[in-house]
């Protein structure tokens, strides 16, 4: 190998697969495409690869790129923490913190914690990455996951902060317009709201509550979000977190005893970072605030 390939072809190689051409790497990270090109040529060079075929609609990657793809991952993720790492040092509780938690506890639950938390400590900053996925704390994708399933690696440290209740709902004025459904079977006769794609936990969710089958539905989206403001603008019922409905008087809960959802709730975070302040204080922070949102 000719030259160690330099960490910025590394991110560039990366966008590029992310955007699918050169011009779309260079606007997401804010270079030049003649720049962003010879990353792409010198990585080429460097590796020995060639990583990408060039045709008239973009950039496409090549069974080598594939390859690569997750190691390069693995040091953008490397790098990433080391530069939070690095922001935290000097006195105080200061520096980075990347937070990960689903769409919906992102937008809705966590401002509130975290503008109580930044004023207690103004000098964090907040990554907040919003994303049902779950995010690699060992890989340092993020320093603090709030999930919905228990963490099994023995290297992080986890707290449950309780139980999510998540039921049926719907505004007030559908219900008004269309009757309240008093079974499961009179949802047939209802708009209903639910997801597109068909993912491992939809399956496993819709072997109890096969009403919201794909067919069936309304309304199709994968983000929780949008069922949330589907729910809100009267489209239908679908599924909403008990304790983001009781912030609406208009939202009414539906066949409360036949649809229950509890949804236990962790935070977690790399045992490594226990010792850090900055990451300490957020993480009880977040216990703190989700705790008192989940009672």
């Amino acid at each position: 190998m000719p030259r160690e390939p330099n960490w910025e072809w590394y991110r560039t190689f990366l966008s590029v697969i992310e955007t699918g051409s050169l011009s779309g790497a260079a606007r997401a990270l804010g270079l030049t495409q003649p720049t962003a090109g010879r990353h792409i040529d010198s990585l080429e060079a460097a590796l020995a690869l060639k990583l990408f075929t060039r045709s008239f609609d973009g950039y496409a990657p090549t069974e080598a790129a594939l390859a690569v793809q997750p190691y390069a991952a693995s040091v953008a993720a490397s790098a990433a923490a080391l530069l939070r790492v690095a922001s935290s040092q000097g006195d105080g509780v200061r520096g980075a913190v990347r937070i990960t938690a689903s769409d919906v506890i992102g937008v809705e639950v966590l401002p509130p914690v975290i503008a109580e938390l930044r004023a207690a400590h103004p000098g964090l900053v907040i990554e907040l990455v919003l994303s049902n996925a779950l995010g690699d704390l060992l890989r340092r994708d993020a320093d603090i996951a709030v999930r919905m399933v228990q963490p099994t690696q023995g290297s992080l440290v986890a707290r449950q902060v309780g139980v999510i209740d998540i039921g049926l709902f719907a505004h007030r004025h559908y219900l008004d317009a269309h009757g309240i459904p008093e079974t499961m079977a009179a949802l047939s006769n209802h708009a209903l709201i639910g997801y597109d794609q068909q993912s491992a936990m939809v399956r496993k969710w819709l072997e109890h509550y096969p009403a919201f089958a794909r067919d069936q539905l309304a309304l199709r989206a994968d983000s929780d979000l949008a069922h949330l403001a589907a729910i809100r603008s009267g489209i239908g019922i679908g599924w909403c977190q008990a304790g983001l409905a009781a912030r609406d008087p208009n939202l009414v809960r539906v066949l409360a005893k036949d649809c229950a959802l509890p949804l236990p709730t962790w935070i977690a975070m790399h045992e490594d970072l226990r010792a850090s302040p900055r990451c300490a204080v957020t993480f009880a922070a977040l216990v703190a605030g989700l705790a008192s949102y989940t009672g």
